[in-house]
């Protein structure tokens, strides 16, 4: 399919978006950022719904909208999915996926694919009124995904939920683009849906493109402004369950060839983790630290520091080796008093319950999505570990 190609300029009585950027077409691409940034404006102008922007914008070569054409939404082979679910009352849970099924083109999803892939076959007799929010979430997207989309367009499906549903919804989404060949465009201004979810992240302020990349990358980088905000600000690693200490409860890691060890929970040895840590919980040293009761202490060396000036704070990034890097926050006090420059080895320290305790496995790994009551639902909401 290639790449969406976006030069748009959209005039606002209160709000103006300028966005220039080529999107890559695979996986999950967060668009990110704060309320009333623009992100839900920009994916109504690549639907088509905003006929007042100005620019280019073409899917794969295929124009969509330049100075003089403007493919109207039904013609543009989109599928869009809304906070609000918009089923229809009257008709039960397949009444709704018929009604998608009769519009799409011949030789689309089939539905009972969808179906499985959704977990829908228990629900499919019940109206919306008589479905949770979640479940009214998966019908909306499996109704979508029957209209055959060339691209998934997707504004904050998981808003109008709350914590325990959200995570729950959580692995089907992570496994639409796999499972239906289907890039998808995901609106959100949670950093914890973006780092479970998402491959790269377009992030945008007051209308402009802040910074866009690979998720983990461009979360470390220190030359932006956290894209994440401050106390958010952090880093992902990545990580492989390497086994269980069943006397004291729990799951030890291989980070780079590194031990690191979290509070226990139910994942089978071998699986790849894909791990959240704050950059405020972080601490560096220039020796192993000896009787300590911080469990996690990764030897790496200083990559880069960028001091706040105005702040009493600054951003040490460090290379703890296999291409991964640790964000931490200290005090501008702190650098000073160690010393810290770049190529100077530290120690990292993390407590072992600071790791966000909704990680879930990677999206690459099959066996970790396997439906309602498989892999997927465990590593879910019922992953609760560290207070």
């Amino acid at each position: 399919m290639g790449t969406l190609d976006v030069d748009i300029r959209l005039g606002l009585p209160d709000f103006s978006l300028e966005v220039a950027h080529s999107f890559a077409l695979k996986g999950i691409t967060a668009l990110f950022g704060p309320s009333g940034c623009g992100k839900s404006t920009l994916l109504r102008v690549i639907a088509g719904f905003e006929r007042g922007a100005r620019g280019r914008l073409a899917l794969g070569g295929e124009v969509w909208q330049d100075a003089r054409r403007f493919v109207p939404p039904h013609r543009r082979g989109v599928g869009y999915v809304f906070q609000d679910t918009r089923l229809f009352p009257h008709l039960d849970v397949a009444g709704n996926l018929r009604y998608a099924e009769r519009r799409a083109p011949s030789g689309g999803v089939a539905r009972s694919d969808v179906i499985e892939a959704l977990d829908l076959g228990p629900i499919l007799g019940r109206r919306p009124g008589r479905l949770s929010g979640g479940e009214r979430q998966r019908v909306a997207i499996g109704r979508t995904l029957l209209i055959h989309p060339r691209l998934l367009l997707m504004d904050e499906p998981l808003a109008a939920l709350d914590g325990h549903r959200k995570h729950d919804l959580m692995p089907y989404i992570a496994r639409l683009p796999g499972a239906f060949d289907v890039p998808i465009l995901y609106v959100t201004h949670s950093i914890d849906e973006v780092t479970r979810l998402a491959d790269d992240i377009v992030a945008l302020s007051e209308g402009r493109l802040l910074a866009a990349g690979e998720v983990a990358a461009t979360l470390e980088r220190l030359d932006l402004p956290p894209v994440s905000g401050r106390f958010e600000a952090g880093s992902l690693i990545q990580a492989r369950v390497k086994g269980v200490d069943r006397q004291f409860m729990l799951t030890l890691l291989d980070v780079a060839g590194q031990e690191m060890v979290m509070p226990g929970m139910a994942v089978p040895e071998g699986t790849d983790l894909r791990l959240r840590v704050r950059a405020r919980d972080v601490s560096l040293a220039r020796r192993r630290p000896e009787e300590i009761s911080i469990r996690n202490i990764l030897a790496g060396r200083v990559a880069e520091i960028a001091a706040e000036p105005t702040t009493a704070f600054a951003e040490v990034l460090v290379d703890i080796g296999g291409g991964q890097n640790l964000r931490a926050r200290l005090t501008r006090a702190s650098v000073s008093e160690l010393g810290l420059t770049p190529g100077i080895e530290v120690f990292a320290l993390i407590k072992s319950v600071a790791f966000d305790r909704r990680a879930l496995p990677r999206r690459n790994d099959p066996a970790a999505y396997e439906g309602r009551h498989g892999a997927g639902a465990r590593y879910g909401a019922g992953a609760r570990y560290g207070d």
